[in-house]
């Protein structure tokens, strides 16, 4: 996966935009008005911080040496994941797609309500 793919797939998704809200480098995926992805389009590894369930985000820090504690996120409820070919594209799909519907569920009633329209 590249970041092409990676924003493709995140943008497919219902209510996705991207954003670039603290520097000209930093891609935010968004789904309503909350964060889901982040990514440095610049930095020459592609890494992704995605939302993550805090027992699974341990799991999957054991499980995978490409996913560490969010960069500069909350470490309990966000992962930054390597995408170096270490994690198949399955998998990271996966990881998206849980943390689209962590930020999704966390919407406000009428946010969700306007985006499934």
């Amino acid at each position: 996966m590249d970041l092409q793919e990676l924003k493709n797939y995140c943008l497919n998704k219902k209510g996705v935009y991207e954003d670039f809200p603290f520097d000209d480098e930093t891609l935010v995926l968004k789904v309503g008005s909350k964060m889901f992805a982040l990514t440095n389009i610049n930095e020459k590894d592609l890494k992704v911080n995605l939302k993550c369930d805090p027992i699974m985000s341990q799991d999957l820090r054991r499980e995978y040496n490409a996913i560490k504690p969010g960069y500069h996120m909350n470490k309990t409820h966000w992962n930054t994941v390597k995408i170096n070919g270490s994690i198949d594209d399955k998998t990271i799909k996966m990881l998206i797609d849980i943390s689209y519907d962590l930020v999704f569920k966390g919407l406000k009633k009428k946010e969700r309500e306007e985006i499934l329209k």
